[in-house]
């Protein structure tokens, strides 16, 4: 049983800890409201500098954890606990917690080069690490991409950085390359000529460049012959599905043929 003179020593000292706790509540719920206000202040400074968005939630992400941490460390100041030890002791931990984590911190580290050199923004078509897909949002570990079949892939950022990354929008324009087979016995001239009218007939093909037409190949039971032509890059597909439509349809009525592979098999019989 505590005696009188204890009783009143842990009443003082509980007395002397509640405004200190107290106070120190006070500061972590007003501080939380103050950092949650400053990130949507800096959403703001991001919006009017036009910082891509894919790039915002990493900015915001890391912000947030530095504040709270400085947050953290002042609340526990204000309560009594002795930071030196503390500082050291997180120290520690945070050195025990990246060599587990080294992986991760791989996928930071891709994630910080990615942001500095910006291979990509918010609504690019890349293609990386086998996948192809638009860009969602770059966060701090992973890449978000949206399939053209509308999947969702999460690329880690380790790879990803220090990877090949082919991006098909970056650029304003792109050439389309399509290649069509006619037999041995059609007129050459004639089906150039009929590729470049198709050709002339959509207006979303650019004049400069200009369009290119020419045998590629002499294959096996066909003559290749290979159009290509300049378009402004979101018309690429269009582009690829009108040309080999069209080619097809207008090669049909001129009477130029599109042979498919055959093979003669002669069987002997044995004597």
């Amino acid at each position: 049983m505590l005696d009188n003179h204890s009783i009143e020593i842990i009443t003082d000292k509980i007395i002397n800890y509640l405004p200190k706790l107290a106070l120190a509540i006070l500061t972590l719920i007003i501080g939380l409201y103050l950092i949650k206000f400053f990130l949507k202040f800096i959403n703001r400074i991001m919006n009017v500098k036009k910082v891509d968005e894919s790039l915002r939630p990493f900015f915001k992400t890391i912000i947030s954890i530095v504040l709270k941490v400085m947050l953290l460390i002042s609340v526990m100041g204000m309560i009594g606990i002795e930071m030196t030890s503390f500082i050291a002791l997180l120290g520690a931990v945070g050195i025990s917690i990246g060599m587990a984590l080294s992986g991760s911190l791989q996928h930071f580290a891709g994630g910080v080069l990615l942001l500095i050199y910006k291979p990509f923004n918010k609504g690019d078509l890349i293609e990386a690490q086998g996948q192809k897909g638009t860009v969602k949002e770059l966060r701090m570990f992973n890449t978000v991409l949206s399939t053209l079949d509308n999947k969702t892939v999460f690329i880690p950022n380790g790879p990803l950085s220090t990877g090949t990354i082919v991006n098909y929008t970056l650029e304003p324009t792109r050439r389309v390359d399509t290649v069509f087979s006619i037999s041995y016995n059609d007129d050459i001239d004639k089906a150039k000529a009929i590729i470049l009218n198709v050709i002339s007939k959509n207006d979303k093909l650019l004049k400069e460049p200009e369009p290119v037409i020419g045998i590629v190949a002499l294959a096996d039971s066909s003559v290749k012959i290979e159009s290509r032509v300049w378009v402004n890059t979101l018309d690429y597909l269009d582009m690829n599905f009108f040309m080999y439509e069209e080619v097809k349809k207008q090669f049909d009525k001129e009477g130029i043929t599109i042979p498919f592979p055959q093979m003669n098999v002669t069987i002997k019989n044995p004597e």
